[in-house]
């Protein structure tokens, strides 16, 4: 075993102590909400002057613990719930203890070592992110604290896992907003120089781990590709932002007759086509790039029509500052999909964004069905695989929503 990392010079004893303000929601905090915001804690002087990423001794009003936070005086998001445990000793222990607890979900819930081992909040570990591939872990320390942690974690994660390699990408939107660097790299081992296979519903995905979008593949959308590609046994399939082929491929695993997929980028599709080769699904899988709502009018245009669409588009709804104009765009992508779908065929809508509810989806949804002449019934509701475990305190640890039509 190697030996481990010590805790930061600052002893649990000495560590600094931020406090709530009066009214501000500590009752929330006390009963498992992990984020404390700007303006509900305490700056003076010396909350300004704490590192970002040092922990600190969270305190109520009444200066009550109430655990341990990261602190980042550059964030919104000025605490993050580290241990409820205002003593506890961040040390290496502690991290093979969280991915111990983590991997043991995982082990139980998938025959290979392909998902998302740690899911930030939900697994204990605000603001990180760990897919696994294998041998190689990619993380995404979206968090001060998991940055100036990274080497330890890294180290945690090679005692526990027994993976030879760990990714670093710092490309993540949070990293901005929290004032981090977007600079990635290999923290153990090395990089795959090409892009690795990844086992999925009876398919071949090809993720880069480098050059990809965000670690390389989106593990969370695995059931929904799993129900998609039962409604698609000798179907015609149209897969929309599909990145690298992610609902194309599980269609054409379970017996569907053809699969278009359609995505603005050109590396994302090449590899969708390498997942093709690699499945044997070349003869019937065809791609198209660009714009998808410039490609879908234009499939309008030509008289297509599939017996499955399936739409995965980006995060229309980031915060909520965009939330209308994301709205908007979900019913505009459904009122151009329904339109390309088959007498009894199926429409999958989908939303990755976490400001814009299940029910505000679902009615932007109707909306653009409606609008574009067809009238649906919802076959099913998903969301994302349980190696994406949703926090019940925080709303926006469920951010995936998908919607499946009957047209």
């Amino acid at each position: 075993m190697t030996a481990p990392f010590s805790d930061d010079p600052t002893s649990p004893a000495t560590r600094p102590t931020v406090r709530m303000r009066p009214k501000s929601n500590a009752r929330a905090i006390r009963h498992g909400f992990p984020w404390v915001y700007a303006n509900e804690l305490v700056t003076d002087r010396r909350t300004k002057a704490i590192e970002p990423g040092a922990f600190a001794i969270l305190e109520d009003d009444a200066r009550v613990p109430l655990g341990l936070v990261s602190v980042n005086t550059a964030s919104k998001i000025i605490g993050r719930m580290i241990d409820p445990d205002p003593n506890a000793v961040i040390d290496q222990v502690w991290f093979e203890q969280k991915f111990a607890r983590a991997l043991a979900l995982r082990a139980r819930m998938f025959t290979q070592p392909y998902y998302r081992l740690v899911h930030a909040e939900a697994d204990e570990m605000p603001g990180v992110v760990i897919d696994r591939f294998g041998d190689t872990c990619v993380i995404q320390p979206n968090a001060a604290w998991a940055d100036t942690h990274i080497d330890m974690i890294a180290a945690a994660l090679v005692q526990v896992t027994g993976v030879k390699n760990v990714l670093k990408n710092a490309a993540g939107r949070t990293r901005s907003l929290e004032g981090l660097d977007d600079v990635s790299g290999v923290l153990i081992g090395q990089a795959p120089d090409a892009a690795l296979p990844v086992p999925m519903n009876g398919a071949t995905y090809m993720a880069d781990l480098t050059g990809g979008q965000k670690t390389g593949l989106f593990y969370d959308q695995r059931p929904n590709h799993a129900f998609a590609a039962s409604a698609s046994r000798g179907a015609r399939v149209l897969d929309v932002f599909s990145h690298v082929g992610g609902f194309s491929l599980a269609a054409l695993a379970n017996g569907a007759a053809s699969a278009l997929a359609v995505d603005g980028s050109a590396p994302a599709l090449e590899l969708a086509r390498a997942g093709a080769a690699a499945s044997g699904f070349s003869d019937s899988f065809e791609t198209r790039q660009g714009d998808a709502f410039d490609v879908l009018a234009a499939l309008r245009a030509e008289g297509a029509e599939f017996d499955v669409v399936i739409c995965d588009p980006p995060a229309f709804a980031p915060s909520r500052q965009a939330l209308e104009a994301g709205l908007r765009a979900y019913e505009r992508i459904a009122r151009l999909a329904a339109g390309l779908v088959a007498e009894n065929g199926v429409l999958g809508l989908c939303s990755c964004s976490h400001a814009a509810d299940l029910a505000q989806f679902r009615a932007s949804c109707v909306r653009g069905i409606g609008r574009g002449g067809r009238r649906g019934s919802i076959i099913n509701t998903g969301f994302a695989g349980p190696d994406h475990p949703l926090l019940p305190q925080l709303a926006e640890s469920g951010y995936l929503k998908s919607l499946f039509f009957r047209l």
